[in-house]
């Protein structure tokens, strides 16, 4: 079941890890082994979840890289589904 307007998993990542840990953007980036760039782009919704971060999120907050990456498919996917009707395809079923 597709959520209806997820937040973008940065967001979230925004909200319910590095605010509550009073971490900013820098500590965090630099906890997670990536750039304050990268990091901000992905908190401000320009990058989404890789496997090779949703893994960094994992180790650093909890939760599992599965389930990370489900926000993010759920993100991209409700995205999608609103140009639905611009996807043309061939009906073979």
């Amino acid at each position: 079941m597709v959520m209806h307007n997820p937040p973008h998993p940065g967001k979230v990542i925004k909200e319910l890890c590095l605010e509550p840990l009073g971490l900013t953007v820098t500590e965090a980036a630099k906890g997670l082994c990536v750039s304050r760039k990268t990091l901000s782009a992905l908190l401000n919704g320009r990058f989404g979840i890789s496997p090779q971060m949703a893994i960094r999120l994992s180790k650093a907050f909890g939760g599992s890289p599965e389930s990370w990456l489900i926000q993010q498919t759920h993100y991209d996917l409700w995205h999608a589904l609103q140009h639905e009707d611009d996807i043309k395809v061939k009906i073979f079923a």
